[in-house]
């Protein structure tokens, strides 16, 4: 086995069937919720830290307008002092890649599991562990693969996928987990998106200002990107879901229910601990804010100097004439 085996696909095997071993029918649904729902959990630190800086984002949005506002089109003073503001609150815009980082092996790893549960059984008793192996659903299993139990409540065969080669065989239940998969997602990202302040432009606005001549606003574009994506990427995620086996669009949608819930909680609920966070500003923030007006007068007597030497070029060649 590769390394992608050893330490991603062979661990969340044994805890899928380990979890499957002690629910009593030996429900493989259950289990697959029990084991998405552990995830979860498991990555709950990460979770609360990407929320935080997701509220703090959502908090500095006017003073971002304000920087607008006061550097008058400078986009080199704006930038600079749109760095400071993001140090100041501690965001880090990568930071929030750091759960797509987990869940993406976790999801293909998922997918290979599923696939030794139902077309590569010879090699589950290789994939199991030794101390797993005293366990009698598991020795059963071993033993007997066709007794695996690849249904959830006895009659949704996980195993399956909502829409096959045949467009008329169509599985109802299937492609409503799929549909579900793909609106959790939609609404847990509509939950982290920054409220941006003012009127809300569309990419098609931007592009016939750009054409008109004005510069476009990277801010305004970051957020009508954003905004596509969340719509985008459900869509996408439902044609994921309906060719793949169902397990996949439980685990899915559980998974984004799970995070749902986790979000409000400490979007809402624990509110005034993160304003507490975002607020802190050691003295080093004074520091900074001193080095923000520090870097505005440079721009402006870089800007003077241009303009001077520009000036002093113009009445040389004039001289000349």
């Amino acid at each position: 086995m590769d390394i992608f085996q050893v330490f991603i696909v062979q661990p969340i095997f044994n805890l899928l069937i380990g979890i499957y071993s002690f629910i009593p029918g030996r429900d493989f649904g259950v289990a697959l919720i029990i084991f998405t729902v552990l995830i979860r959990f498991a990555m709950w630190p990460l979770v609360k830290k990407q929320l935080h800086q997701t509220k703090a984002m959502q908090k500095m949005q006017p003073e971002l307008a304000k920087i607008k506002v006061e550097t008058k089109g400078n986009k080199q003073l704006e930038s600079a002092r749109m760095m400071e503001l993001y140090k100041k609150h501690d965001i880090n815009p990568f930071r929030s890649i750091g759960i797509l980082f987990i869940q993406l092996p976790i999801f293909i790893a998922l997918y290979q599991v599923i696939q030794v549960f139902t077309l590569h059984r010879d090699q589950i008793d290789k994939m199991t562990y030794g101390f797993m192996k005293f366990l009698g659903p598991v020795q059963d299993i071993i033993a007997h693969p066709e007794h695996f139990n690849n249904k959830m409540l006895g009659f949704l065969d996980l195993t399956g996928r909502a829409i096959t080669s045949n467009p008329f065989a169509v599985n109802i239940v299937l492609l409503i987990l799929a549909v579900g998969a793909a609106y959790t997602q939609y609404v847990m990202a509509k939950q982290i998106t920054p409220k941006q302040p003012g009127p809300k432009k569309r990419l098609r606005d931007i592009l016939n200002e750009a054409s008109d001549g004005k510069k476009a606003d990277q801010s305004e574009m970051n957020s009508v990107m954003m905004g596509s994506m969340t719509k985008f990427l459900p869509i996408m995620m439902l044609f994921i879901m309906i060719s793949l086996p169902g397990a996949i669009a439980l685990y899915y949608t559980v998974s984004n229910l799970v995070a749902v819930l986790q979000q409000r909680h400490i979007l809402k609920e624990d509110a005034t601990e993160m304003i507490e966070i975002a607020d802190e500003a050691p003295t080093a923030g004074l520091h900074k804010k001193a080095t923000a007006k520090a870097r505005e007068k440079e721009a402006q007597t870089a800007q003077i100097i241009r303009i001077k030497a520009r000036d002093s070029s113009s009445w040389k060649s004039k001289k000349k004439e």
